[in-house]
């Protein structure tokens, strides 16, 4: 795991002894003596943090090291020296009254190292709440002295505190933060601040002296800050406001969620509120933006009424205007790259923000639809936006019903476009799956275009199947209904050719054939082909049921061959890998949901693809043992499908070659028309059909004892063998006429195996185990009425409920059993 240097170090950290600690305890508060501090002293710290970190036991460090090590974090500005102090102190027990306390004289002077520092101390969720009321009182006034950024740390701990206790906060706490960040969203300085910006969230044109704040493409700004503003130099509000933005949305979902609903009385009055402040935009500004003479847009002007609001909805409406102001500013063109990536992440942020208000009060639906739909239209075209549709997609589906909104091309876009050409994003397959799985009910109810786009979204899964399985575990029962399930079904099969297949669109897009990369693979050539054009758009559908799902089947072998090369490569073996998985799903869910036609077609494609599959040699085999285990659960479920299918199975079982080439599956199979061929299990069964059963399987049986194995071919498995012996002689007990004939094959291989060594099998053990069988199946049949008992026993006998009974000894038992147990 660790290097052997590591390794080394580690061990040394470890075994140090106590008074060689002590004195390296000593050195290092000298060392912190000080004013400046050296490669020396950030070298003895990091060994400190070693010696610290290394053992399971918590160290306590000498007061004085400690006292020094608190004041370097408070005090230093040097950031490695800030990590190195939080960490050192982190992994120690602080003596008692020497923790980090905070308070009107720390605060100013608290950085995020601090910070951690400062969390990790929290013992209880009393200090917990203790440290909130500290912090949301350091918030109360407005600091006119002190460093710059005095307070820009304490809204990311307020934050990480709501995440692990949201409880902490008493309704007066909630109310002030609310207030302070309406005050810090709506109402920051539109001046540029004086000091030099320091980078990092903003960048823009520098000027001489500090001006009004500017927006992405330079121009000056004529409305409220917000976080995509730029300018020389930041005051601290407006660092507060880039803060507000970031935690808005986590304390609208925490704090702002209604409890019990609204009544249609308080949903009524809240709309007509909604509409007077949306009518007045145009008539009034908020009178503190009159005061500071900032020129305000339709979107950020608010009647007064809305300083009426109580304060959390009065934060909802801030935060209602403020992402229009964001959506608004987005549509300037940035004149650096960096802000634009900016303006999609800050367009994403606003539109969840805007979902979420909606959520809560449905009467700002009708207010931030046109802007949504605007949104859309604008950025529909361009699928470098694609992570900022997904918000817009969510937002249609929670509020395109009330609003009455034809959602149509979102989904067209979201299940059409997107996986089609975007299928090799991997941040976009994350949150489109992730937006998939949080939705799914909705989705399932109200979008048609989920389901049958299940061809588009399996791109995603054969593209990246480590990353993106899990999440396909989840939804694949969802996509399994009566109408796709035969074709989902060949869709999972096929996976691992859909995986080469994009790989080789990709490589035609992007090396032309006139280019040397452009050549030289077959399958690029035949991807490229008119011949075979069909075949790869098959693969490539959109949607379930566009193509001729029956000619690509039959067309399969040659597929499979154009695709010979891609065999070994890692994307398609990896894909291949996560199949069997998914066929598991699969077949847990169909059975819920299948009738008994369903099911008589899905023991079909199991018996027809069992010979279709890309040639990947453990894939095939995995295939095989899921539809073997499988094959037995539909018949186990419905006896009555192996009468139905019978000629099917038995022109299946009665192929020789299928022993060698499909092991699992043709055994299987074997015992399935053994078992449940008989009039118990479908009154439907002759002695006809047992008869014709019976001498396709004796003469498959007769062929591969008989003979060597095909060239290329290993022996029979000894198990192939006993089960079509099992299965003969089941069939035999159920038309006795057919029993001397089992008997004969039986004592004439008995005779056989005596002579030594047979063609069929070349291991001792297994022909003695054969031998073993068919003796055993002998002596049975020689009774005929036990041997119908034994070989098929009826429901009672094999699921026996004794316990239950109350005509037996077994209850009187179990109970004296279990009142002498516990009396005891």
């Amino acid at each position: 795991m660790y290097s052997h240097g590591s390794e080394s170090l580690i061990k040394q950290a470890r075994e140090i002894q106590e008074p060689e600690l002590q004195k390296f305890y000593s050195r290092i508060a000298k060392l912190l003596q000080g004013r400046e501090y050296g490669h020396e002293t950030i070298d003895s710290l990091q060994r400190l943090y070693l010696i610290l970190s290394a053992t399971k036991y918590t160290r306590m460090l000498p007061s004085e090291l400690q006292k020094r090590l608190l004041s370097l974090l408070l005090s230093s500005s040097v950031e490695q020296l800030q990590v190195l102090c939080s960490a050192v102190l982190r992994e120690t027990l602080p003596p008692s009254g020497q923790e980090l306390n905070f308070n009107q004289d720390t605060s100013s002077l608290l950085s995020s190292h601090a910070a951690v520092l400062l969390l990790s101390q929290t013992g209880s969720r009393g200090d917990l709440s203790c440290l909130s009321a500290q912090l949301l009182r350091s918030l109360e006034g407005r600091p006119s002295e002190g460093p710059a950024h005095s307070l820009t740390h304490t809204l990311p701990i307020i934050n990480t505190i709501l995440t692990h206790s949201p409880e902490c906060l008493t309704e007066d706490h909630v109310t002030l933060l609310s207030k302070k960040l309406v005050d810090w969203l709506r109402y920051a300085s539109i001046q540029q601040g004086g000091g030099a910006s320091s980078g990092g969230f903003f960048t823009g044109p520098r000027s001489r002296q500090p001006g009004p704040i500017a927006e992405l493409d330079g121009t000056v700004s004529g409305d409220f800050f917000t976080v995509l503003c730029v300018g020389q130099g930041f005051t601290e509000d407006q660092w507060m406001n880039v803060y507000s933005f970031s935690m808005l949305r986590h304390w609208l979902l925490t704090y702002n969620s209604t409890s019990g609903g609204h009544t249609t009385g308080d949903t009524a009055s809240r709309l007509q509120l909604s509409l007077s402040l949306s009518h007045s935009h145009s008539h009034s500004y908020d009178d503190r933006s009159e005061v500071d003479g900032s020129v305000v847009s339709m979107v950020s002007a608010t009647s007064s009424s809305s300083r009426l609001l109580p304060p959390k909805e009065r934060l909802r409406e801030k935060a209602f205007q403020y992402c229009q102001r964001l959506i608004e500013q987005s549509d300037r063109k940035a004149q650096k790259r960096t802000d634009t990536e900016l303006q999609k992440a800050c367009l994403v942020e606003a539109v969840c923000i805007l979902d979420s208000v909606c959520v809560e009060d449905a009467s700002l639906v009708y207010r931030a639809f046109p802007c949504v739909k605007a949104l859309y239209g604008r950025l529909s075209s361009d699928l470098s936006f694609a992570r900022v549709l997904l918000p817009i997609a969510q937002f249609y589906l929670n509020h395109g019903e009330m609003a009455a909104v034809d959602c149509e091309c979102v989904w067209k876009l979201v299940f059409g476009r997107f996986p089609a050409e975007l299928f090799n994003d991997h941040f976009l397959a994350h949150e489109l799956l992730q937006f998939l799985r949080q939705n799914l009910g909705n989705l399932q109810l109200r979008v048609p275009q989920y389901i049958s786009s299940f061809p588009n979204l399996l791109k995603f899964l054969a593209w990246d199947s480590p990353a993106v399985v899990d999440d396909f575990v989840d939804l694949l029962p969802s996509l399994v209904t009566a109408g796709t399930a035969v074709e989902l079904l060949h869709s999972l099969l096929d996976l691992p050719c859909l995986s080469a297949t994009l790989v080789l669109q990709l490589r035609s897009m992007y090396f032309p054939i006139s280019e040397p990369g452009g050549r030289g693979l077959l399958s690029l050539e035949a991807f490229r082909s008119p011949s075979y054009r069909g075949l790869f758009l098959f693969l490539l559908r959109g949607e379930a049921g566009s193509g001729n799902c029956c000619d690509t089947i039959a067309r399969l072998n040659k597929l499979h061959e154009l695709l010979a090369e891609a065999v070994d490569w890692a994307r398609v073996v990896q894909c291949a890998q996560t199949v069997p998985v998914l066929l598991h799903v699969y077949f847990n869910t169909v059975i819920t949901v299948a009738d008994e036609k369903l099911l008589a077609q899905l023991i079909l494609v199991l018996l027809e693809r069992s010979s279709l599959l890309f040639n990947i040699p453990k894939y095939i085999k995995e295939i095989h043992r899921v539809f073997s285990c499988h094959l037995l659960r539909l018949c186990k479920l419905r006896p009555s499908l192996v009468v139905d299918q019978s000629h099917e199975l038995l022109e299946f079982a009665g192929t020789t070659a299928n022993v060698f080439s499909k092991e699992d599956v043709f055994t299987h199979v074997v015992w399935v028309l053994g078992e449940y061929l008989s009039v118990s299990s479908d009154s439907r069964c002759s002695v006809e059909l047992i008869t014709s059963c019976f001498e396709s399987l004796e003469a498959v049986l007769f062929e591969v004892t008989s003979s060597a194995p095909p060239p290329g071919e290993a022996h029979a498995a000894p198990r192939v063998i006993t089960s079509l012996m099992s299965a003969l002689a089941k069939l035999a007990s159920r038309s006795h006429d057919l029993i001397p004939r089992v008997s004969l094959f039986l004592s004439k291989l008995r005779t056989v195996t005596r002579g030594g060594s047979v063609p069929w099998c070349s291991n001792e053990e297994d022909i003695a185990a054969v031998v073993t069988r068919g003796e055993e199946l002998w002596s049975l049949l020689k009774v005929p009425s036990v041997a119908q008992i034994v070989l098929t026993p009826p429901p009672h006998v094999t699921t026996p409920q004794w316990h239950r009974d109350t005509n037996a000894a077994m209850p009187l038992q179990l109970r004296a059993l279990t009142s002498l147990t516990q009396s005891h």
